[in-house]
């Protein structure tokens, strides 16, 4: 799903929407962060930032539900990119988070981050779906986390123009 992009931590951003700057060396440099905080520093991932009916259709694709999501999660089984093992790749579209964000009254900002936890979390085994909350617990335990309260922002600006 991914092409070439810019590799930042060893990490490889990619902004395939419009709608919203993405700033990939913030994004590269919080899930580095997010990797050293699980003690999986020496692996690596990727992120793409999609629209809403790309997102979708990966939703209907891989998961029978024809609808648009925040994210998901695809891990690859194991492999290496660059020596370093690499855990899958997280799909995210800030258009649907947005409209998350709104509802629940956090900023866009926060709502981006959350996902990235919540993609790697997905990558690395966890299902919130079957593990009676273990995901969840340890997600809200790492949002408290000095690396995601302070983090450089995720977005150039509310809005592309």
């Amino acid at each position: 799903m991914t092409s070439p992009s810019r590799r930042l931590s060893g990490i490889q951003v990619l902004n395939r929407q419009r709608r919203f700057k993405i700033n990939r060396a913030s994004v590269a440099l919080f899930c580095s962060a997010l990797l050293e905080a699980l003690g999986e520093q020496e692996r690596t991932l990727s992120i793409v930032f999609l629209s809403d009916n790309e997102i979708r259709a990966l939703n209907s694709r891989y998961r029978q539900r024809d609808y648009a999501t925040d994210v998901l999660s695809f891990s690859y089984g194991v492999s290496e990119i660059e020596g370093r093992s690499f855990l899958g790749e997280i799909a995210i579209a800030p258009l649907v988070a947005a409209g998350h964000a709104h509802s629940s009254g956090a900023s866009l900002e926060k709502e981006l981050r959350t996902l990235l936890v919540h993609g790697v979390l997905h990558l690395l085994g966890y299902d919130h779906e079957t593990d009676g909350g273990e995901m969840n617990r340890y997600q809200r335990r790492l949002l408290r986390r000095r690396f995601f309260l302070q983090p450089a922002p995720i977005l150039r600006s509310e809005m592309a123009k």
